[in-house]
C-alpha cells in the first residue's frame, strides 16, 4: 500500500517508522531499524528523505500540562463581526501571540472559531478572556466550555490510515 505525498511515496516500511517515531522520538536509528526491519544506513536514509519531504516535521518532548500545573482546559468557540478576509487574518495573527491558545481552528458552522485553551485555574481562564481575547477587535460573540477530563487524547496521527 502506497500514497503519494508532496511528490514523496509512502510505503508499508515508512508507516512503521513513522508509527515507531511518534512513540519514540528519542529511539536510536539502530533500534529504530531493528524494529522496521531494515539495517541501520537504510532506515536513516528513508528517515532522512521524510524530513527532507516535511513529513516529518519537528520532534518534541510531550509535557504533561497537570504535572506543570496547568489543569484546566477551556474550549472556546468564536463568532466574528464578519468573516472578510481582512477579519479573519486579523484574528489569526492575534489569537497566534496567546501562549495560552493550544490549537485554534477555522471552523464551518455556527463559530468562526474554535480554541482550545490551557491555563493553571478558572482565574487565569478570565484574565485572559477579559484582557486577551475579547479585546481583539471584531469579535461578536464568545462561548466556552471547560473540559472535566480527557477520555482521549493524541499526539500520533493515524499513519496506518496512509492510503
Amino acid at each position: 500500500m502506497e500514497r503519494i505525498i508532496s511528490n514523496y511515496t509512502i510505503d508499508a516500511i515508512d508507516q512503521r517508522i513513522l508509527s515507531e517515531l511518534q512513540q519514540d522520538g528519542r529511539i536510536t536509528n539502530h533500534d529504530l531499524a531493528g524494529r522496521v526491519g531494515l539495517s541501520p544506513s537504510p532506515c536513516l536514509r528513508r528517515v532522512r528523505q521524510l524530513e527532507g519531504a516535511g513529513i516529518i516535521r519537528n520532534y518534541v518532548g510531550l509535557v504533561d500540562p497537570a504535572a506543570v500545573g496547568l489543569q484546566v482546559t477551556a474550549f472556546v468557540r468564536v463568532r466574528l463581526d464578519g468573516q472578510h478576509d481582512r477579519h479573519l487574518a486579523a484574528f489569526e495573527q492575534a489569537i497566534a501571540d496567546f501562549p495560552e491558545v493550544m490549537e485554534c481552528y477555522l471552523m464551518t458552522g455556527e463559530s468562526d472559531y474554535q480554541l482550545r485553551v490551557l491555563v493553571a485555574s478558572l482565574a487565569e481562564f478570565e484574565d485572559f478572556l477579559r484582557q486577551k481575547l475579547t479585546r481583539i477587535a471584531g469579535l461578536s460573540q464568545v462561548t466556552s466550555s471547560f473540559a472535566l477530563r480527557p477520555i482521549v487524547y493524541r499526539t500520533a496521527i493515524p499513519v496506518a490510515s496512509i492510503r
